[in-house]
């Protein structure tokens, strides 16, 4: 399956359905939604009550008759319904109006890195609901290496780091394709929850699930490598008594306790080397490693990288975005021309 940049140049709006936060670019508009993959419904009526950050808000912190969802996991629609009423939501009337004016409304998304074809149809059928008479998938590696601003369409390699909530997709990218990548099912949630459970386990501290990042919290400053704060003071639920207690973590423990999710990120990260031509991988020492997606910007980590690599490695200017901003240079023809296979690789 092949989508040329003709093919994308006819689609009117790109969308990046993530695990974390959902995305919508309108050709002629920009970047027009921004918001968390959330929706909170009354089970007892089936009515939407709120979506993004203000369902979010209310994750914990319901009655029973209310539920959090999250339509998307990992990359992948798991309630299509779920996602099409998200998304209408947070569309708005007058945009949904916009929308509707075109005849034969052509859509682009976002899809993970060798999803299976059940996942892409769920993405497909999502937006097919919403009034697409054609969806075009574009994987998401090529899609977050152009929003980049990376040289994808040029002979020489290019190495991105897509750092999801829910998985890391890495891949060497030439002449517009995918040579050589690996999806790691491990993200900043992954992170995140080894923290918590480090925490648990050791301070019998609970923490709430809508205080600041629980890794951000631990990891202040340059948490991931030595240098950085000995100990930081932790917030939360004592296990035992249920009252707020406050306690000093050594963040050498913390780094430790992150240590295999990380490890699992490194080990991709060989794989897709080892795979690699030699000549390519020539390119990638001089050129280096990009890295894009929300969990980017994890304290330390490209330093991490770039120790364990000997390569450089940089973060993308605005890396959450990356995606689907390259969506929509696709769509408003600011790329060079080149084939896109979203399966390639």
């Amino acid at each position: 399956m092949t989508v040329s940049l003709d093919q994308l140049r006819r689609c009117h709006v790109a969308v990046d359905l993530g695990a974390a936060r959902t995305r919508v670019y309108v050709k002629g508009l920009g970047l027009v939604v921004d918001e968390p993959s959330v929706a909170a419904v009354n089970t007892r009526t089936g009515s939407l009550i709120a979506v993004g950050a203000l369902a979010e808000q209310m994750t914990g912190r319901t009655p029973g008759y209310i539920r959090v969802a999250r339509p998307v996991s990992g990359g992948t629609v798991v309630d299509i319904d779920m996602a099409q009423r998200m998304l209408r939501h947070l569309l708005g009337e007058k945009l949904r109006r916009q929308l509707r004016r075109k005849p034969r409304l052509r859509a682009a998304a976002c899809t993970p890195h060798e999803s299976d074809p059940l996942a892409q149809r769920a993405t497909v059928e999502t937006l097919v609901g919403l009034g697409a008479r054609r969806v075009e998938l574009v994987d998401t590696l090529i899609a977050a290496a152009v929003g980049s601003g990376m040289p994808v369409e040029q002979p020489t390699a290019t190495m991105i780091m897509v750092c999801g909530a829910a998985t890391t997709q890495i891949a060497v990218l030439s002449l517009g394709s995918i040579v050589t990548a690996v999806r790691v099912p491990v993200g900043g949630e992954a992170i995140d929850h080894a923290v918590i459970q480090y925490l648990r386990q050791h301070h019998q501290l609970m923490l709430p699930s809508q205080s600041v990042r629980p890794l951000q919290l631990a990891l202040s400053g340059n948490g991931l490598t030595p240098g950085g704060p000995a100990v930081t003071e932790i917030h939360g639920r004592d296990v035992a008594t249920g009252l707020a207690r406050t306690v000093a973590v050594d963040t050498a423990a913390v780094r430790q306790a992150i240590h295999a999710p990380l490890m699992a990120v490194h080990d991709g990260l060989g794989k897709v080397l080892r795979d690699c031509p030699p000549d390519l991988v020539a390119d990638i020492a001089d050129s280096g490693i990009v890295l894009v997606g929300g969990s980017a910007l994890l304290p330390g980590l490209d330093q991490m990288l770039r120790d364990a690599t000997g390569v450089p490695v940089r973060i993308a200017e605005r890396p959450d975005v990356c995606a689907v901003l390259g969506l929509g240079a696709m769509l408003d023809g600011k790329v060079q021309p080149m084939i896109l296979d979203p399966l390639a690789g």
